[in-house]
């Protein structure tokens, strides 16, 4: 029997707000909508930094979200501390604290009492040391969460690096989203029939995690007890099975660079479509907004600077940069924008989504991942996004049909802003879009907006699909004014105004992921009108209406969350603590083990994997 693994809630945060009933999409294109439809929005993106909502605040919000100037909540871009190499000569001399000399004495110093506390050090040879000193950043744009919010004065956050607040966060308005009582649906499924794939692309950087650990003694300081386990790559799947669930199902995450999302929303579908689960939560936190990642990236000549971005708007240098289109897909650009991002899909077989009257999003029709082969820069790409995105259009196409394919698709195109992106990915497009037999082929690159959040950036392309079927609007590429002359573009339209499309005659998305390495990821995302279609097929029309019935009060509960959100009364998930099971507390015979607070057992009645071999 076939199992959908159908998306029955969404939430995070990035740029464009909390993700949850669509409202950082709606930023996007919050011009295009309705006043009702765009008021929920203005209030939530006003709830979440702090500020009392009027229609006046509306130019701040559009000023303070999105990708702007980077603010000096994150570090003063005009001041960055580095230190500047130098050498003492033969023959120089300080003085030091003694409290301030090392354990080992250099064999080249010579020390002279000076007082009690003090000594005078000469070196005889020649000593190398560090000036603390400034410079300017050369890139001054970031894709940053709403000015004000501060995800760590939401709960008892005892030092998590930023990575995890916004795990807590962004998997707190996951379930949420559902409108599902998590107990509840604990009641129809086994403690094991629950997985959670979610991380980071590049682990937690900052001083409370990775970075930390790095470079506290480089600094004077201590490596905490905190910072090496926080720092690891699948912490935000250990924070929701520890401090949001209480899950003992499957769990990790897979890391696949820019496309580390996708890869964990394959573990989820697989675990559902081979019936090992019923329910997974996938994701990815990523909060890169330091100046060490902006080094990285900036060293490659990855992102875009402020002189580059001078240079192509023809701009002096007293003139004022609008760091809102720094990122600029598929049109004249000159590098990506770095971005903070924290996306979490909530996953259901068909079954269960019927019987808890779950709202139906959408469904994941499948996601292909390949390599690329042989290689001369690692970083470059390679042929394997050709495979994948061939792989998920044949996938969509044995589903749906060639007609909804070729007539009633989109692509949420990786979409970086580089020039080296805007080339490979419109070939890839393109010849896909020729094989294929498409036309006009409609692509939207939401990094535009929102910049490139590394692990969690097919997140936002996710958030985004599931918004276009709810609204209508499919975003342009509004930070061009055309695509550039290099980018290849036969059979496709790259619009770069917003698009009012039928909600319903669009079908399908592909969802495209590029990492470095050679990681590439499609998905091939169905939309709810069409899931809804084959839930009802295979259910049948009573099954179907008694779902409906059924999902009256779930849109009621989702609202009622959306409400409380909005008047700044729903707080995180974050149970510390709370229901720990220890050892003596488990129930096991040689055929289930029973576990307190879990309704179901978990089989031990398991089925030999390899009947033909033994």
């Amino acid at each position: 029997m076939s199992r959908l693994p159908v998306i029955v809630g969404m939430g995070g945060i990035n740029s464009a707000g909390r993700t949850s009933l669509h409202h950082s999409y709606k930023r996007l294109v919050i011009d295009q909508l309705t006043q009702a439809e765009a008021d929920s929005t203005w209030r939530s993106l006003a709830q979440l930094m702090g500020i009392n909502y009027g229609v006046d605040q509306q130019n701040y919000i559009k000023q303070h979200t999105l990708i702007r100037q980077i603010e000096s909540g994150y570090f003063d871009t005009e001041q960055l501390s580095y230190h500047q190499a130098e050498q003492f000569q033969a023959g120089a001399s300080v003085v030091l604290a003694k409290r301030k000399l090392p354990a080992d004495i250099p064999s080249h110093w010579q020390l002279e009492d000076i007082d009690a506390r003090h000594v005078k050090v000469t070196f005889t040879d020649i000593q190398a040391w560090l000036l603390p000193a400034t410079r300017q950043a050369a890139v001054r744009a970031a894709g940053q969460l709403p000015s004000g919010f501060k995800p760590d004065q939401l709960y008892q956050s005892r030092n998590h690096p930023r990575g995890l607040q916004l795990t807590v966060y962004g998997a707190s308005d996951a379930l949420g989203s559902i409108g599902v009582d998590w107990q509840q649906v604990m009641q129809w499924v086994k403690p094991d029939q629950v997985a959670v794939y979610a991380g980071s692309g590049m682990s937690q950087l900052d001083y409370n995690g990775n970075g930390g650990m790095l470079k506290a003694q480089l600094l004077g300081k201590r490596v905490t007890s905190k910072q090496c386990p926080l720092g690891m790559a699948e912490m935000p799947a250990d924070f929701i099975n520890a401090y949001l669930l209480g899950s003992v199902g499957n769990t990790g995450t897979s890391m696949g660079a820019c496309a580390t999302f996708l890869y964990n929303l394959k573990n989820g579908i697989d675990d559902i479509r081979s019936g090992r689960c019923r329910v997974a939560i996938v994701g990815n936190a990523e909060a890169p907004l330091l100046p060490e990642v902006f080094d990285g990236y900036g060293t490659m000549g990855a992102l875009a600077t402020d002189n580059e971005l001078r240079a192509l708007d023809k701009l002096a240098a007293d003139q004022s940069l609008n760091y809102q289109r720094a990122c600029r897909p598929f049109g004249e650009n000159c590098g990506f924008t770095l971005a903070e991002s924290a996306q979490f899909v909530v996953l259901f077989d068909d079954e269960l989504a019927l019987e808890l009257g779950a709202n139906v999003l959408g469904a994941v029709g499948d996601v292909f991942v390949n390599a690329d082969g042989f290689k001369k820069s690692i970083s470059g790409p390679g042929v394997g996004n050709y495979l994948t995105m061939a792989k998920a259009m044949a996938s969509a196409r044995a589903v749906l049909g060639e007609e909804a394919l070729r007539l009633r698709s989109f692509v949420q195109a990786h979409g970086t802003g580089t020039p080296q992106n805007r080339v490979t990915e419109s070939h890839i497009l393109d010849k896909a879009a020729e094989v294929f037999g498409i036309t006009g082929w409609p692509i939207t690159a939401v990094k535009a907006f929102v910049g490139h959040s590394i692990g969690a950036a097919a997140g936002d392309q996710l958030a985004s699909t599931l918004g276009v079927w709810q609204y209508g609007v499919l975003p342009g590429i509004t930070t061009i004014d055309k695509p550039a002359a290099d980018v290849y573009q036969t059979h496709l339209k790259i619009n770069t105004q917003h698009q009012t499309v039928d909600k319903s005659a669009l079908d399908i998305a592909l969802l495209n992921a590029k990492g470095f390495g050679g990681n590439n990821a499609t998905a091939f995302i169905i939309a709810p009108h069409i899931t809804q279609q084959m839930l009802q097929k295979k259910h049948g029309k009573s099954a179907y209406r008694h779902y409906l019935k059924s999902n009256e009060q779930v849109q009621a509960n989702v609202e009622a969350y959306d409400q409380r959100c909005i008047a700044n009364q729903q707080q995180p998930i974050y149970q510390f603590g709370e229901g720990v099971i220890e050892g003596e507390n488990i129930q096991f015979d040689t055929q289930a083990i029973r576990l307190p607070g879990f309704e179901h057992e978990v089989s031990l009645d398991l089925d030999n994997p390899y009947p033909d071999m033994v």
